[in-house]
């Protein structure tokens, strides 16, 4: 091996005899990694910019042996990137706010938020195939022929052997100076690499596959175009239907399918929705079920008991709970008025008297079938413990239909804290006002 290494094995005894317009380059071999790097870094050192090295594995350093520099491709990718997001945002606007501006709901016509999934998915497909491509196209790819995999000699690089290559189109190229520049680093062989043989034509056969091809892939596109510029009387044929079409019943129909021939099936007895237990029945419900409808024998009946509601014995009623279920604030004050405010006052009136708009105006016309609000001031009312009143906004009353599907739990109880706030601010004395509120009071007096 060392004799090898002395004098390095030539194919032929002048590679710089060899026309310029017959070889592509100079190839040469080492004995192992190490040799190949510090031949990498002989050869970058000289001045030669084309040029690569082969090895089975990678060969830590061999970068910088070669003076590789950093790609232009993720500039590349970035531009074309924001090129693209630039672009969504423009397409989108225009034809939502421009070409074609259409209100829903009072939204605005352009809103960015809104359109920012397309504005993603253009910024992904953009920069995936600018990826794909400039590294194609950096890498000088496809290239259906390389003259090295012509070498036998050169095939040995899958298993055991290092190769340098320098291409004959460098702007230092000197065949002479290169095979000695190779014999200085150490080299073992070093051969000439000439054009490839093979045709640089594709083969009939597969120039007629890719026009078949071509040819299929415009079959869709045309039946599209057919599609949207033609009528037709047939229905639509849905290549992904999803859930387009489904054969279920509608409400009320009967059904083979089960025993009781209904198609609308009843809920299962015993059994809960799922996000429908309610432990709490004083928060969920305002009454105790099942308990007797007085006051515990251990604890004395409230002195403001409740009023029954007209035509509704008081022993029919539930264990209405007296006291807060949830902690009274401020906050909570503050969100009962708007609640009420929005729910309750167009009938009960902003101070809850039953003096509301929808009230007066069905005065007005005298509608014969209206039953005017409860005055929530009255001391009926007042009487009533908070849990009959969360009752009553959960169920309704009479001809009030309950308001449980639109009210959650929560804003029910704010609700009933507000309006014990205007039952006291009817019902209270002169000594429960505060001191600035008191002096205002007297001097209107």
């Amino acid at each position: 091996m060392s004799a090898t290494l002395l004098e390095p094995e030539t194919t032929q005894q002048d590679v710089a005899d060899e026309p310029s317009g017959s070889v592509c380059g100079v190839l040469a071999e080492f004995s192992g990694p190490k040799e190949l790097l510090r031949a990498a870094e002989m050869v970058r050192d000289a001045g030669y910019t084309k040029t690569d090295a082969f090895s089975p594995f990678p060969i830590h350093g061999m970068d910088d042996a070669l003076g590789i520099k950093s790609t232009i491709l993720p500039v590349i990718v970035l531009v074309v990137g924001l090129t693209g997001c630039a672009g969504g945002l423009l397409m989108q606007w225009w034809m939502n706010a421009v070409d074609y501006p259409f209100l829903i709901s009072g939204k605005p016509l352009f809103s960015l938020p809104a359109n920012i999934p397309v504005t993603f998915e253009i910024i992904v497909l953009t920069s995936a195939f600018t990826a794909f491509l400039g590294m194609l196209g950096l890498n000088g790819l496809p290239k259906p022929a390389n003259p090295l995999f012509e070498q036998e000699r050169f095939r040995g690089v899958t298993d055991n052997k290092f190769f340098m290559y320098v291409a004959a189109d460098d702007p230092k190229y000197d065949g002479q100076e290169v095979v000695e520049l190779f014999h200085r680093a150490g080299a073992t062989w070093v051969d000439d690499v000439p054009n490839s043989t093979s045709p640089s034509r594709l083969p009939g056969a597969i120039k007629m596959a890719l026009l078949v091809l071509f040819a299929i892939a415009l079959v869709p596109p045309l039946m599209i175009y057919r599609a949207r510029h033609t009528t037709s009387e047939a229905p639509r044929f849905d290549f992904f239907p999803d859930m387009d079409a489904q054969r279920y019943r509608s409400a009320q129909q009967s059904s083979d399918l089960f025993a009781d021939g209904r198609a609308m099936r009843p809920q299962v007895a015993g059994t809960i929705a799922v996000g429908d237990f309610h432990e709490n029945d004083a928060f969920f419900l305002g009454y105790i079920p099942g308990e007797d409808d007085e006051a515990p024998a251990d604890e004395p009946a409230p002195a403001d008991a409740a009023a029954p509601a007209a035509g509704a014995p008081a022993a029919n009623e539930p264990d209405y709970v007296t006291e807060f279920p949830v902690e009274v604030t401020e906050s909570l004050m503050q969100r009962g008025q708007l609640k009420f405010n929005i729910y309750c006052a167009p009938c009960h009136g902003l101070a809850g008297q039953g003096d509301g708009l929808v009230s007066l105006r069905a005065i007005e016309l005298q509608q014969p079938t209206w039953v005017p609000p409860t005055n929530l001031i009255s001391p009926p009312v007042v009487a009533q413990p908070v849990g009959k009143i969360y009752d009553t906004i959960t169920n309704g009353r009479r001809k009030m239909s309950g308001y449980a599907a639109q009210i959650p739990p929560e804003d029910r109880w704010a609700i009933v804290l507000y309006v014990r706030a205007l039952q006291k601010s009817q019902h209270a004395s002169l000594e429960e006002i505060p001191e600035d509120k008191a002096a205002v009071l007297k001097n209107q007096k």
